[in-house]
């Protein structure tokens, strides 16, 4: 069992659910490591737009997660954090969106993690500034997805994956000895444990 950087254990063969909230269509990934590898298990969108009224679509958000739970069983959920933009409005139910997927969550223990939409992109492409395009076609490379299987798909489903896959990176980072700030440093100070 691997260690993550506050020192705890990580399974080497579990389940990640990422999520990216929304008022319309809220994006879904599920992410199985086996030996530490990723893999996608599935991904898609709860589609809300269906619903005028926005109580109502809570509730989905809330039964989807829960089924979505109950079926894949997830040891941990990352989702995005919402970012803050000039609509208040949209902000509040964002932030309603994503405190019900939350809340389906731990309904079921499962342990949440958040990140910010430029750490996700960072962690997938390099570049906290990354499009969502480039997002979906780096993590089409890193986890060898066909392209038939992204075709048709919303971006806001493989944001959910870019989620998942940004914890399974977060969890497995190796703790830096020495208060290294970089791989430069790591090495300079750490000659040791370098070949």
């Amino acid at each position: 069992m691997a260690q993550n950087r506050d020192g705890k254990a990580v399974a080497e063969d579990h389940i990640i659910m990422g999520v990216d909230p929304g008022t319309s269509l809220m994006g879904y990934a599920i992410l199985r490591i086996h030996g530490g590898k990723p893999a996608l298990e599935t991904m898609g969108v709860i589609r809300l737009s269906k619903f005028e009224d926005h109580y109502m679509r809570l509730r989905r958000i809330y039964d989807r997660i829960l089924q979505l739970v109950e079926q894949y069983l997830p040891d941990e959920m990352s989702i995005e954090a919402p970012f803050f933009g000039k609509n208040v409005q949209s902000m509040l139910k964002l932030g309603r969106a994503q405190g019900v997927a939350i809340a389906a969550a731990l309904a079921r223990q499962v342990p949440i993690h958040e990140y910010e939409p430029r750490s996700i992109k960072q962690a997938i492409t390099g570049n906290g500034g990354a499009s969502k395009e480039q997002v979906r076609e780096m993590l089409r490379r890193i986890l060898s997805i066909p392209d038939s299987a992204l075709k048709d798909l919303e971006l806001d489903a493989t944001d959910a994956l870019a989620a998942a896959l940004c914890h399974h990176y977060e969890a497995t980072r190796p703790i830096p000895r020495s208060g290294a700030s970089s791989w430069a440093d790591f090495v300079a100070k750490n000659p040791d444990r370098v070949r």
